[in-house]
């Protein structure tokens, strides 16, 4: 026998996540591009961010900001980040060990857990939830335990949520304003829940990716707000979505000295650091806070076009007050389930959406399903044009 009659062979091996298939949002995205339909489905802007973040960013890449920064991120950035949460919360955070920058939000949330969690422990999420979070457990070697927020209105549900909790929970991930459905925790909720962890070592996970998207002047409730929820909890954010820059993957972890050392462990293992150039331009866009305080206003008013433009229709427009998702209700307008509409809505109608089962472990079906209103004024009117023919 010689090495030509050997015949190639790629070794099969258990996979780690079995049930794990492509997401929802890179199948309605073809979907949507195959048929010319309007994506209103995944969430990412169709426009460009400020002008002057750019030339930020260009200006550090000629200042030769160009090779490794410090593993948990350029010094002035991760200071900017400890300014920004003190001025909107009244928290302080030492920004040489507290504060990590991150590659996106994505993998800030996947660290806090590999970091955390050992093989049988739990994790409660609550459903509806971001589909990252359950597989992020799964390889931590963790048990996921799903808590359903309540139907309809997606408030948490606190007995519930104390009913799941056993000497094994090792953390609970929350995300407000929350994606998919829009709403947001008010101070109360967050007070039950620091309440509610007092007595217990469960850790906390809080995804506030949208934290600059609260409508109709109401303040966002940050866990850093709120100091028995600080004190354990990992708190995530996203430049990408604040700065309108989804591709640059650059967040944030906010955390106490403890938890973030053993954050760091992790991190320089997973990504070791993060985009130098990008960083040193936020460092200095974020001198001024204009850009994300006057994100809401920004967002609210897209909200109120897109939401002005569905009344009348058969669509049951759900409360939006964060995020930049709206949510209809579509028993009206079909008898089929959420998945089947959505396909029909972008081959037939022309408008992408992603069905809210796709964010359910079991697949809950309530025919509701997402829109994503981070769009220019003219991609909405489009949209609303299609979508008024239903």
């Amino acid at each position: 026998m010689t090495f030509t009659d050997i015949a190639p062979r790629t070794p099969a091996f258990p996979s780690k996540l079995p049930q794990v298939g492509t997401t929802i949002f890179t199948v309605m995205s073809a979907l949507a591009a195959e048929h010319g339909a309007v994506n209103l489905g995944q969430g990412f802007p169709d426009f460009h961010c400020d002008p002057a973040l750019i030339d930020a960013v260009d200006r550090a890449m000629r200042a030769g900001h160009n090779q490794y920064p410090p593993m948990a991120g350029v010094p002035a950035l991760r200071e900017a980040v400890a300014t920004k949460i003190e001025a909107l919360h009244a928290r302080q955070y030492c920004a040489n060990t507290e504060i990590t920058i991150t590659a996106g939000a994505t993998q800030a949330i996947l660290t806090a857990i590999l970091a955390t969690v050992h093989a049988g422990d739990e994790v409660i999420v609550l459903d509806p939830c971001y589909d990252s979070y359950a597989p992020n457990v799964d390889l931590a070697g963790g048990t996921v335990v799903r808590v359903p927020l309540t139907a309809g209105s997606f408030r948490p549900d606190f007995g519930k949520i104390a009913a799941a909790m056993t000497p094994r929970t090792r953390a609970l991930i929350i995300n407000t304003p929350h994606n998919p459905s829009a709403t947001i925790w008010t101070a109360e909720d967050m007070r039950t829940l620091e309440e509610l962890l007092a007595p217990t070592d469960v850790l906390l996970i809080s995804d506030e990716v949208y934290e600059h998207m609260v409508f109709d002047g109401v303040q966002h409730e940050s866990a850093a707000r709120f100091p028995g929820l600080a004190a354990r909890a990992f708190i995530v954010s996203s430049f990408g979505k604040t700065f309108h820059v989804t591709g640059w993957k650059v967040g944030t972890v906010a955390a106490p000295a403890a938890l973030t050392a053993e954050f760091r462990k992790v991190h320089q293992f997973n990504v070791f650091t993060v985009n130098t150039p990008m960083q040193h331009g936020l460092a200095a866009y974020l001198q001024d806070p204009a850009p994300y305080l006057q994100l809401p206003a920004f967002y609210q008013a897209k909200r109120d076009l897109f939401r002005q433009g569905l009344e009348g229709s058969r669509l049951r427009l759900l409360p939006s007050t964060g995020s930049y998702f709206q949510c209809v209700d579509i028993s009206a307008v079909s008898d089929l389930n959420e998945s089947d509409f959505c396909q029909w809505l972008t081959r037939e109608v022309g408008v992408a959406a992603i069905p809210l089962s796709a964010f359910y472990g079991d697949g809950f079906d309530q025919r509701v399903v997402r829109f994503c209103f981070a769009k220019q004024d003219d991609t909405l009117r489009e949209a609303l044009q299609r979508l008024r023919k239903l």
